[in-house]
């Protein structure tokens, strides 16, 4: 594992950081009430715990309340996650990574999203990645 990476998420503790991320901050009976199908809540308090000892998570003290709050941008995480990924899956190839996400795309991709694309294969054979 890399200098300052995090140990991989469990799928629960993956669920509970999206909600975190999307909220901003939570508490545990927000975390808890905001997942589909929760485990109990002293389950859910376990995981916050688990996920502030791999360093996804800090808490500060609100009154009687522990409040979560992640450690690092969802932006810098979600690289992180992104770099896991094609290291384990595509042999850390970029290209195949995207490709493979084009061939899976059910959706027409738009001519916005088509020139954004073009942008960063040109930006990237300019600076010879």
């Amino acid at each position: 594992m890399a200098p300052n990476a995090r140990p991989p998420l469990a799928r629960r503790e993956r669920q509970i950081m999206d909600l975190i991320y999307r909220r901003g901050r939570a508490t545990a009976a927000e975390v808890h009430a905001g997942l589909a199908d929760p485990p109990g809540y002293s389950a859910i308090r376990a995981l916050l715990r688990v996920l502030e000892i791999k360093g996804h998570l800090r808490h500060v003290v609100d009154g009687p309340r522990y409040v979560y709050l992640p450690t690092v941008p969802r932006e810098r995480a979600r690289e992180s996650a992104l770099r896991q990924l094609v290291n384990t899956f595509f042999d850390g190839s970029s290209a195949a990574a995207a490709a493979a996400l084009l061939d899976l795309s059910d959706a027409r991709i738009d001519q916005a999203e088509l020139k954004r694309l073009a942008a960063l294969v040109a930006q990237a054979k300019k600076e010879g990645r």
